[in-house]
């Protein structure tokens, strides 16, 4: 059963499709071709906007968890023959230093309804029983339903192509942004095997890219806008919290 068919969901998605296509249509008197496109990006940041505070709880928890990382090596170092009393001592570590071990992960999974409803607007192509507008609408002569794969398969698609290639390399610079800060953000591992699952974990920000190549060019829209956005938050909160602690 499709989630967004049950009537609560429903309507709320009819109501902030209705929302997104009065601010595309008002858009559209100011710059006729890109109205769409311009109510992608700026419901995009909107939603960024309203989230900021989950982003600011997510980075004082990478934060805590880098501060803690030495003593918890200790402690695995210490009672890794003894999984029990390693499992006490750090839920005693985290009590002692006030921190969730679960900080940050309830935030990032209260985003999600929000998120999800938002990027539907810009990928299903029935909302509310009537056709998805938006997406008939086109960037540099592309429809906005069209995914940058579907538009490479066509023939003689190659310069429609180009429309999809330059987000996919958008989305390219902004995930090698994401796993260089993610790297550089993370504390030094105990041992090789750790060291190269975070390595693994940080390349995961390319997964936008494959994403990017499959959904409607509206969705790889706002997948490069809300991916840039999380880049510079995070990069500006983590400077700003830095900066309380050591002052």
């Amino acid at each position: 059963m499709n989630p967004f068919d049950l009537p609560p969901i429903a309507a709320a998605l009819d109501a902030a499709y209705s929302l997104l296509t009065a601010l595309a249509g008002a858009l559209a008197t100011i710059a006729p071709s890109w109205g769409a496109v311009l109510a992608i990006v700026l419901t995009t940041l909107a939603v960024r906007t309203v989230l900021i505070p989950i982003g600011v709880t997510q980075v004082r928890a990478q934060l805590n968890r880098a501060r803690l990382a030495p003593a918890l090596a200790a402690l695995q170092k210490r009672y890794r023959k003894t999984p029990e009393r390693l499992q006490r001592e750090t839920l005693a570590l985290y009590k002692r230093e006030g921190v969730s071990p679960f900080a940050g992960m309830l935030p990032a999974l209260a985003q999600i309804p929000l998120v999800s409803l938002v990027y539907a607007l810009f990928t299903l192509p029935v909302v509310g029983g009537h056709a998805n507008e938006l997406l008939a609408q086109t960037m540099f002569g592309v429809a906005l339903q069209e995914s940058w794969m579907t538009v490479l398969a066509s023939a003689g698609a190659w310069p429609s192509a180009l429309v999809g290639l330059g987000i996919l390399l958008i989305l390219a610079a902004v995930a090698w942004f994401s796993r260089r800060q993610i790297l550089r953000t993370t504390p030094p591992a105990a041992d090789p095997r750790t060291a190269s699952l975070a390595k693994f974990s940080a390349s995961l920000s390319f997964i936008t890219v494959v994403i990017g190549a499959f959904v409607p060019l509206a969705a790889a829209v706002y997948l490069a806008v809300s991916t840039a956005w999380t880049l510079g938050e995070r990069a500006v909160v983590r400077r700003v919290l830095v900066g309380r602690q050591g002052a």
